[in-house]
């Protein structure tokens, strides 16, 4: 999780907007994890990471994109002045893919009041903030407002698509035009239109969080069961669902698995987009149920049953410091 150049999309300015500007900004923290070497994502997402997050409660909680803190057993907090000070990770939803911290000391932040992504439009200028003021903030317009699905078994029915890209994207904010949260940042996306490449921000809508907050701060996870985790990565490669890589020791790999199959159906049914693909998964029930996976293995066709499990029994339980 490294840091690069601002981009040259213009910074916002306090006569751009119909709110303080300055306080709206002052609300985004940053944030420096470090993980164990042996936690699950450790290899993936490294053990130090680093991020931004949102002030959204006045006893100083904070929601940022959860693999920032997935695992953490120190968290630290920066506000606007430098000021460095200790947080916990109190919860995660791997189905929405935000986390939240609590500061363990007062904050010099506001919290930023939560509005909802469901009235943004497409065009729509907004605001994408991480920490550090106006030089950290980019004035974007909404790109579209669609169906994600990445390639680690996760999907949102709807996310929020911004450009020019934010290259500091990790828990940015993305502010309404009417000084509210509506969305945090979660990856650089590249697209490609009328034969020109460029890169765009992928944001989870806040509207995710909110059935949610209450059991992630209670249990740390929400309370309804989990969708079944496989350990599989896969991606559309040329009209087809090829699995690139497993978890290891995952249920994928204990049924048989191997990485380069190419997924043919699920329970009988047949897929080739990995929206499809994680549709038909969750269908059959929550973790633990059994998943048919048809596959294509060198010219030949492989059937077999991975038992799915939760992926929260999988990874470490974050600490406090």
């Amino acid at each position: 999780m490294s840091e690069r150049d601002l981009p040259a999309g213009p910074c916002p300015r306090p006569e751009d907007v119909d709110y303080d500007l300055d306080r709206a900004l002052s609300s985004v923290v940053f944030l420096r994890t470090r993980i164990p070497e042996d936690a699950l994502t450790a290899d993936v997402l490294g053990t130090e990471r680093s991020g931004h997050g949102v002030v959204i409660q006045d006893s100083g909680l904070i929601v940022t994109i959860g693999y920032l803190i997935t695992e953490a057993e120190q968290v630290w907090i920066i506000d606007k002045d430098g000021g460095a000070i200790p947080g916990y990770a109190v919860g995660f939803d791997q189905a929405s893919g935000f986390g939240l911290v609590q500061a363990l000391q007062k904050l010099k932040a506001p919290p930023l009041p939560i509005g909802s992504a469901n009235t943004l439009s497409s065009n729509e200028t907004v605001v994408v903030a991480g920490h550090g003021g106006r030089q950290d903030a980019v004035k974007v317009h909404v790109a579209a407002k669609q169906e994600f699905a990445g390639y680690w078994e996760y999907m949102l029915d709807e996310a929020i698509f911004t450009h020019p890209a934010h290259p500091n994207w990790g828990g940015a904010a993305l502010i309404g035009p009417d000084g509210t949260l509506r969305g945090i940042g979660s990856l650089l996306v590249q697209t490609s239109a009328n034969g020109d490449n460029s890169e765009s921000n992928m944001i989870v809508p806040i509207d995710l969080l909110l059935p949610v907050m209450e059991d992630l701060q209670t249990l740390g996870r929400p309370r309804q069961p989990p969708h079944p985790w496989l350990g599989m990565m896969t991606t559309e490669m040329k009209g087809n669902l090829v699995i690139i890589n497993l978890v290891d020791g995952c249920p994928a790999e204990l049924a048989g698995v191997q990485a380069g199959d190419v997924v043919l159906a699920v329970n009988g049914q047949s897929t080739d987009d990995l929206a499809t693909f994680y549709r038909l998964i969750r269908g059959l029930g929550p973790a633990g149920t059994d998943i048919p996976l048809t596959l294509l293995r060198h010219g030949e066709t492989v059937d077999v049953v991975v038992h799915s499990v939760s992926r929260y029994d999988y990874l470490k339980k974050p600490g406090l410091h």
